[in-house]
């Protein structure tokens, strides 16, 4: 296996920009509403989730922000991936074979309407676009 090159600082970035992205992508000024909607969530549902705790849930998605960027890192390091446009088709390609497949095929087995699918799988395509870009300009 080649060596890789890779660059900390920026998977941390990538995981913290990813971070943000989902606190704008899930609040009123973006999807909040047409996520709950998706769901059958009411705001009182949503006040209990937040009542039993969403420090685990941030903890676990910061974790998992920063495995991804690693290897996306990683990826993009053995494909010597370091333009702009390198790290979107990158990223794009990590969504479509496995984020959209993956998500998609569990949404089929799901309760899930698939606007939770399309709204999840926007945001997994945004954070994938940026985290492509960050790792493989800031290399």
């Amino acid at each position: 296996m080649p060596t890789a090159n890779v660059n900390i600082l920026a998977v941390i970035v990538a995981a913290v920009a990813t971070f943000v992205l989902g606190a704008v992508w899930y609040s009123p000024v973006l999807f909040a509403k047409q996520w709950m909607q998706a769901h059958g969530y009411t705001p009182e549902q949503l006040e209990a989730m937040k009542q039993r705790g969403v420090a685990r849930a941030y903890a676990v998605s910061a974790l998992c922000y920063l495995v991804m960027a690693y290897v996306l890192a990683l990826l993009a390091s053995y494909t010597q991936a370091t333009s702009f446009v390198q790290g979107l088709w990158l990223g794009f390609l990590l969504w479509l074979g496995f984020a959209a497949t993956i998500g998609l095929t569990a949404n089929m087995f799901s309760d899930n309407p698939l606007a939770v699918w399309v709204i999840d799988a926007g945001y997994q395509l945004a954070y994938l676009l940026l985290m492509g870009v960050i790792v493989t300009v800031w290399h």
